[in-house]
């Protein structure tokens, strides 16, 4: 009997376009680099949460959650930790959810999204 030859695995598959890395596209506070984001954050972030979890797929509820932003993050190769994303996610809410739109809007129009 012939033995079919091994595979060794050197780096692990990914989903999406987490290959390379990255950085955000802007700031947690860089809120008027696009004021209209901004706005939506302030007065509504319930819609803002809906819209960021509508662009990836994810249940309106997920929006606003930790693990959104970590996925997101690990998704596209941005540098950071789990709790990084709890103590933004927790103290700035509004803050963590413009800039996922923002960085979505950017990734949109570079067609990277």
């Amino acid at each position: 009997k012939m033995q079919a030859p091994s595979v060794v695995v050197v780096t692990q598959p990914g989903c999406g376009p987490s290959a390379q890395t990255s950085n955000w596209h802007t700031g947690l506070c860089d809120c008027f680099t696009d004021c209209e984001v901004c706005l939506c954050g302030v007065f509504c972030p319930t819609c803002l949460a809906c819209q960021v979890a509508g662009d990836m797929n994810e249940c309106c509820l997920c929006g606003t959650s930790v693990a959104m932003r970590t996925l997101y993050r690990t998704r596209y190769g941005i540098p950071g930790s789990l709790c990084d994303d709890y103590l933004v996610t927790n103290c700035c809410l509004p803050c963590s959810l413009c800039q996922i739109k923002r960085d979505i809007k950017r990734r949109i129009a570079m067609r990277t999204f």
